[in-house]
């Protein structure tokens, strides 16, 4: 086998560039970590051997300088690029930058990123070599009305999907003719923020589809194999949620030709190194040799590629950097065996109950399960913060067992155990994922999530007064132990007032009792003390309590709430002032505007487009009203909680 690169840079960030960094540590490559202002303290750059500033925090003008990277590969004499996935891995002209600087680029030829980095050439392209494919619009006509007529005639649902696509940026289910317009110009405007490229195609949608793609490996011998399927079909708009493999329901005669598909797909492009060919089946009678269809191959190493290291007991990263310094692949297919069954949950920081909002701010705590069966790949750690300008994965929990059942109350069990404080999370809702009655018995497809929303418990739920009172228990004795450790430094050790334990004046007492402000709420609670000290009625006894500075926040079954003594000079000056402002949920960039001063808007109707962390935000009228001011334009930056409309006569119905 050909001698391992004897260094990598790694063109990356976050859990991929930790995960790349730890096998290229145990082969004895030297590691290279490039990084934006953001991620200056980050831990893959404490982890790397090197690490080197490549500018500010958007990614534009940090991640994607394919002429920033390549300075720090020459300057520290690296001798191959692993890109990891997402920003520049997919980018051809990267592979081919590096390939001209006498780089090794840890990925396929640069033809063959390119071949299947537009899905309509790369339908076309498999589809002369037997692969099945998705009917629909694949040509280059991108008229607004030729599309439109194209979709009324291959039949509604229909979905746009950008061509030069992946995870599901510039992509639109449309369910009838009247709104395909609309949704054309949301995927088009998504597509060219994601791609710089607003072609789309238009395709079927599958009824009841099963989203499942092939580990597909080769090396530049001519030696191609395929390293079974993963099931990719819990997700939300089109983003993944849950992954597993094997896929539940599959036949050896449906994998075989799955495989023989993914295989037949990779060689059409001359393909080398680590790659995924993702195809949708129709699931409404299982999983059958004749109803699948490809939709596209992803050029890199895929986020949920854990699960079959885990299968297979193969680490992917070691087999990548082998085949790219030149090496054959150590072993046949006959050779690859599936060993019981892995699952792999993203965990995020964002808000389902807030229609899942990317969610950001310092991570308080951080407690994640491991060992038993379990994996954690992340790049946070308690302390760090969720930053608004890159992806919000948080973790992936990846575990392993003898069987999908156990292997799912592995996961269970590991999510129950896991503790985030600070930003909102989902590890609720996959914690219910896991339990799900249907999804145990593999009856699901990709809209599983949306048609069960309110049963995996996503909606808004009002405040938990058992864990308010727990909180508010807990900022009295902390306001109790600094008062009397003050007292104590100004008289010595001599008795105090506030030794006294039978009541006290603190900031948030009222007459009648303690004020707090949960999750901005000002409530009123009663606090009794005795000799054990403060007490509320109804405080839970269960919660994990997490100090934020003044805050604290209690956590319970996946649930957080943020309590705070209420204090009196803490307006919002801004809210008092305009009643009709409608806010960016986070900090973003305006893509679009609906609305100008004077017109006048119905509740629901749309008012402008903030993209954050990767996905577009509608903000909508919260009631009728006529719009007095539009505070941002196109292109602008904003932070979270900026006015970008405000509304007068604004009342609820």
């Amino acid at each position: 086998m050909a001698d391992l690169p004897p260094s990598v840079l790694v063109a990356n960030r976050g859990e991929i560039a930790c995960r790349i960094i730890r096998t290229a540590q145990r082969l004895g490559i030297r590691t290279i970590a490039v990084h934006s202002d953001a991620d200056a303290g980050a831990l893959f750059v404490e982890m790397a051997d090197e690490a080197h500033r490549l500018g500010p925090a958007p990614a534009a003008e940090s991640y994607l300088r394919i002429d920033r990277i390549l300075e720090v590969a020459e300057a520290t004499g690296a001798a191959c690029v692993h890109p990891g996935y997402g920003f520049l891995s997919e980018r051809a002209e990267f592979a081919e930058a590096c390939a001209e600087a006498g780089i090794i680029f840890v990925g396929p030829p640069a033809a063959a990123i390119r071949a299947m980095g537009l899905k309509d050439a790369a339908k076309a392209l498999v589809a002369r070599a037997g692969v099945p494919v998705v009917p629909g619009y694949h040509g280059a006509e991108q008229d607004p009305e030729v599309l439109r007529q194209e979709a009324n005639s291959v039949g509604y649902p229909v979905l746009i999907k950008a061509v030069a696509g992946g995870g599901g940026k510039g992509m639109r289910r449309v369910e009838r003719e009247a709104e395909f317009l609309d949704a054309l110009q949301g995927a088009r405007r998504e597509a060219t923020a994601a791609f710089g490229d607003p072609r789309v195609l238009v395709e079927k949608y599958v009824l009841s589809p099963r989203h499942v793609e092939m580990q597909v490996f080769a090396d530049a011998h001519g030696h191609v194999v395929h390293l079974f399927e993963r099931d990719c079909s819990l997700q939300r708009r089109h983003q993944k949620v849950i992954e597993e493999a094997p896929a539940p329901g599959m036949s050896p005669e449906t994998r075989e030709a799955m495989g023989r598909a993914a295989i037949e797909a990779a060689r059409a492009v001359g393909y080398v190194g680590a790659g995924t060919v993702e195809f949708i089946a129709d699931g409404r009678d299982g999983l059958r040799p004749d109803r699948f269809w490809f939709m596209e191959m992803n050029t890199r190493l895929q986020v949920e590629h854990p699960v079959t290291e885990a299968i297979t007991g193969l680490d992917l990263v070691e087999l990548q950097f082998r085949v790219a310094a030149g090496g054959r692949l150590p072993f046949l297919q006959e050779d690859v065996r599936a060993d019981g069954h892995a699952v792999e949950a993203r965990l995020y920081a964002e808000d389902p109950a807030a229609g899942f909002l990317p969610s950001t701010g310092r991570l308080w705590a951080l407690d994640l399960a491991e060992g038993n069966g379990v994996r954690i790949d992340s790049g946070v750690r308690a302390g760090d913060d969720v930053s608004p300008y890159y992806d919000p994965m948080i973790a992936k929990v990846i575990v392993h067992a003898g069987d999908r059942g156990a292997a799912l109350d592995r996961l269970s069990q590991a999510l129950s155990e896991t503790v985030v404080a600070g930003p909102r999370t989902n590890v609720a809702l996959l914690r219910r994922l896991a339990d799900a009655e249907a999804f145990r018995r593999a009856d699901f497809d990709t809209g599983f999530i949306e048609r069960n929303l309110e049963q995996l418990g996503v909606a808004a739920a009002p405040l938990d007064a058992s864990m308010v009172a727990a909180g508010a228990v807990h900022l009295v004795r902390r306001a109790q132990a600094r008062l009397a450790a003050a007292t104590s430094l100004r008289q010595g050790a001599r008795p105090g007032p506030w030794r006294v334990t039978d009541g006290f004046q603190l900031v948030g007492a009222s007459s009648r009792g303690l004020l707090v402000t949960a999750d901005g709420e000002t409530l009123e609670l009663r606090v009794e003390f005795d000799a054990k000290g403060p007490r509320v009625a109804g405080a839970s006894e269960d919660c994990t309590l997490v100090e934020a500075e003044e805050e604290v926040l209690v956590l319970r079954d996946g649930r957080q709430i943020r309590v705070a003594l209420h204090d009196p000079f803490d307006v919002d000056l801004e809210r008092l002032d305009q009643e009709g402002a409608v806010k960016a949920p986070m900090h973003g960039r305006v893509v679009a505007v609906f609305v100008e001063p004077g017109d006048l808007v119905e509740k629901g109707q749309r008012l402008a487009v903030v993209e954050a962390m990767k996905m577009e935000h509608t903000l909508v009228a919260p009631a009728p009203g006529e719009v007095i001011e539009v505070a941002v334009e196109v292109g602008a930056q904003v932070a979270e909680g900026a006015r970008v409309v405000a509304l007068k006569g604004v009342s609820d119905e």
